[in-house]
């Protein structure tokens, strides 16, 4: 028993405390519930975090590391740039899989918009977004994606309001799922900067 603690990595616990996070929120979010999700007790979170805010700090600094790395795993799957952009978005929106879940991922970030030490977290998160998704429209103007001239660092702040706008109309509609929002809505903001292609239909016979 002594070693089994030690065998759930960190990063484990933080997903558990995600996945909890989003079916209850973060108030009721608990030690005990996110000990329960992997198999411990809440003496070793306890240990381990300090207390819940503690876990929150953690989980907050986990999602800045994971906003970091974030962007080269997405790129590095899909060819095209804009595709990787719509697959960034739809990745940083994953675990809001429900209006419910939607509001409880939202309930922690009104904490922290409170928090100071919270905020540090959540705004490095933000800015690791942003510097993705400028690298990504930048490779999409360098492609011919999107049109010379098109000014990527304006449109990057676009992009980041209409990824969290989609979240917040969709949790009110419910029209569809959040990715087909997400596709569409981006798909929307950029279609005005993307090339005219030539019809081969009319082209000189």
């Amino acid at each position: 028993m002594a070693g089994r603690p030690r065998g759930v990595e960190d990063s484990v616990i933080l997903r558990a405390a995600a996945d909890v996070m989003g079916r209850v929120g973060p108030a009721g979010l608990t030690l005990a519930a996110v000990a329960d999700e992997v198999g411990l007790v809440a003496g070793t979170l306890l240990q381990r975090f300090g207390s819940k805010r503690g876990l929150l700090v953690a989980l907050a600094e986990q999602s800045a590391r994971d906003a970091e790395a974030r962007y080269e795993q997405v790129r590095a799957e899909q060819v095209s740039a804009l595709a990787a952009l719509t697959a960034l978005a739809e990745e940083s929106m994953a675990p809001m899989v429900t209006p419910e879940s939607f509001a409880n991922h939202l309930a922690f970030l009104c904490m922290d918009l409170t928090d100071p030490q919270l905020h540090e977290h959540a705004l490095a998160v933000h800015r690791a977004q942003g510097r993705a998704i400028e690298a990504l429209l930048t490779a999409a103007v360098s492609s011919g994606e999107l049109r010379a001239g098109t000014d990527a660092a304006a449109l990057t702040g676009s992009v980041q309001a209409v990824i969290a706008g989609a979240g917040l109309t969709w949790a009110l509609d419910r029209r569809g799922t959040l990715p087909q929002r997400l596709r569409r809505e981006i798909d929307a903001l950029v279609a005005p900067h993307v090339p005219y292609r030539d019809n081969p239909d009319e082209e000189e016979s």
